[in-house]
């Protein structure tokens, strides 16, 4: 070994290089890999296990899950909550601890959220074969179980050699640090060789910065934007999750109070603006508000800042009607900015809105729309108000009046967190966004379980910022393991456990599909074989309880406030367990609609008058050309 060497295992040497791997974006810096979770198995303990503990907590601190998939569920909590500039490594043993990965991976992936995924593999030497949980493929030697994680990851390596660490480790840094390629990166670390040793270069250990930038529009694509906006009579701002990503909401208010341009914000875009800002229109789409989805329908020009257009966003295309609408999409990324046969302004969300701005200095929509949409957002703001009331603060609250007693509790930069069930369409339409970061919806990959790991992981990032996970009885018994993590590191991470006794939103499409609620509820089998007994005697809060969490039970509204304010003032963590009222629901219905197709012929009256229902919906879908 000469003096420009060290020598080190594969895994001892990942460690340091990761421990070194910086981003900085306006002259702020942040470490890229800031921590490491893992569970531990004969994939990886003797490897990337012997590798963290030699190198100590001030070199990369670990962090110890309880499922592989919620440890990518943290993670990606994490660096969502620090606008991607920072991220966690997750490690596993081979065989099932690998493949529970893959969830979290897509989910990583399709929210553009960076993650390194680190994996244990089969012998490269293939000296012992099989090895336990190893998967023998017939005619292809070199495929393990961590080719599952190929689609869903932005980046895949299997490590086989040493020296081949050094360009593939270089590559996951880059891609985890690019805004336009960032999501899950996979290295798969071959057990012999996380192992072996090797002499490293002493450069590949040298402190490294990854800029994020910042790219400006092209001049020319600016020039088509700045006129599309200038003879449009109803533009409509679309914001989504590259808003904050960028860091740009203060641009975009900026913008809007120049221009007057209305936003409406997808789920992940939600706060972009806060709630009372008189441009605010709230969600869009399927679980949007009325004043959102009517201007959306009559708007001549969408401006999408950093959306990814998903069915939710559109109506399945049929939510943006008017014959003469066109598309103007800033984004960061060309694939996405070309949806809808849009002009394209390829670049930073918050360079390309401050050059808007300037190009459109003077310019404003006329007085009579911005009139019109202020007038629609006061009828809404009634709605909201109506939806949270609760009259008699004795009786069972709704869930619709569980957020707003979570609405009076919580301060401006708390964090309430959620992303699958009914829960979802109410906070969009209903939630009042007072910061950029307090709504944290997981819909692109719409995962249950995914709240309470996430919870950790904002925690984690944002230690003095009180952090809210909503969840259903169904997304809990999902994955409830993590709360023994919070309880151990001790994250005050609070959980609002809403009992409703089964699938509550798919109970309710279930109807409108004409599947009449089959296998949604949480029941007894009656004497006909279905589930429409009694309820399941299964007490959540106990479990809960079990865990570690303190649980406060709360029956009535009142209650319930109370709990929620002793909840954010304590600094354990703690669940508020409330069954609420599924007999009286109070959550504003769809305003557009959702395309999941209905059985062409059945045999069964709901179905096929549901499928009438869809034939109708349907003829209002477009293509944007």
């Amino acid at each position: 070994m000469s003096p420009s060497t060290v020598r080190l295992t594969v895994a001892q040497a990942l460690v340091r290089f990761l421990s070194v791997q910086y981003t900085e974006r306006d002259g702020v810096r942040h470490r890229l890999v800031a921590g490491t979770w893992g569970i531990f198995g004969h994939g990886n303990v003797a490897g990337l296990g012997q590798a963290l503990l030699q190198a100590g907590e001030d070199v990369m601190p670990y962090h110890q899950g309880r499922n592989e998939q919620s440890m990518v569920h943290a993670a990606v909590g994490y660096a969502r909550q620090l606008n991607r500039l920072s991220a966690q490594a997750v490690t596993t043993s081979i065989g099932p601890g690998a493949t529970n990965l893959v969830t979290g991976a897509a989910l990583a992936t399709i929210n553009r959220l960076p993650v390194l995924l680190l994996p244990g593999d089969y012998f490269a030497s293939h000296a012992p074969d099989p090895l336990l949980q190893q998967l023998e493929h017939p005619t292809e030697a070199d495929v393990s179980v961590n080719d599952t994680l190929r689609p869903v990851s932005r980046y895949f390596d299997r490590i086989t050699r040493p020296e081949a660490l050094i360009p593939s480790a270089l590559n996951a840094m880059r891609v985890l640090a690019d805004p336009a390629e960032t999501g899950a990166v996979t290295l798969a670390l071959p057990q012999d060789v996380q192992a072996e040793a090797y002499d490293w270069p002493q450069e590949f250990f040298a402190e490294r910065v990854w800029y994020v930038r910042r790219p400006a529009p092209d001049p020319v694509e600016l020039t088509a934007a700045v006129e599309a906006i200038r003879t449009a009579e109803r533009p409509l701002i679309v914001a989504g999750g590259g808003v904050h990503h960028s860091e740009a909401e203060a641009a975009l208010k900026a913008f809007v109070e120049a221009t007057g341009i209305p936003v409406s914000s997808t789920q992940a875009g939600k706060g972009s603006l806060r709630y009372d800002h008189p441009a605010d229109l709230g969600g869009i789409g399927h679980t949007g508000t009325s004043v959102s989805d009517d201007t959306a329908r009559t708007a001549d020009l969408v401006i999408g800042v950093g959306t990814r257009y998903t069915d939710f966003t559109t109506a399945s295309g049929t939510l943006f009607q008017n014959p003469d609408v066109r598309f103007l999409n800033l984004n960061i990324t060309g694939f996405d900015a070309h949806k809808l046969a849009a002009r394209t302004l390829v670049c930073d969300a918050r360079a390309g809105l401050e050059k808007l701005a300037e190009e459109l200095a003077g310019h404003r929509v006329d007085a009579t729309y911005e009139a019109e949409y202020r007038a629609g957002k006061e009828r809404w703001d009634a709605v909201v108000e109506a939806a949270y009331r609760a009259d008699d603060e004795s009786a069972v609250p709704t869930q619709t009046q569980v957020l707003g007693a979570l609405d009076a509790v919580v301060g401006d930069e708390d964090v309430v967190i959620n992303a699958a069930g009914s829960l979802p369409g109410d906070l969009h339409k209903l939630w009042r966004s007072r910061s950029p970061r307090q709504y944290h919806l997981e819909y692109g990959y719409s995962c249950m379980g995914y709240e309470i790991p996430a919870g950790i992981g904002i925690q984690q990032a944002a230690p003095d910022v009180a952090v809210w996970s909503l969840v259903g009885d169904g997304t809990y018994l999902m994955m409830p393991t993590e709360i023994v993590t919070a309880v151990q590191e001790g994250l005050p991470v609070n959980i609002v456990l809403i009992q409703n006794h089964g699938y509550a939103s798919i109970g309710g499409l279930s109807n409108e599909v004409g599947a009449e609620r089959f296998g949604t509820d949480y029941r007894y089998r009656a004497a006909d074989g279905t589930f429409t007994g009694a309820p399941l005697p299964v007490d959540l809060a106990a479990n809960a309880a079990s865990l570690g969490m303190d649980v406060l039970r709360a029956k009535t509204v009142r209650e319930l406030r109370e709990a929620l304010a002793t909840a954010r003032a304590s600094e354990r963590p703690t669940c508020v367990y409330v069954e609420t009222d599924i007999l009286n629901p109070t959550s504003p219905g769809a305003e557009a609609w959702w395309d999941v197709p209905v059985a062409e012929v059945s045999s069964r009256e709901a179905a096929v008058e549901a499928r009438t229902r869809y034939d109708q919906h349907a003829a209002d879908r477009r293509h944007h050309l």
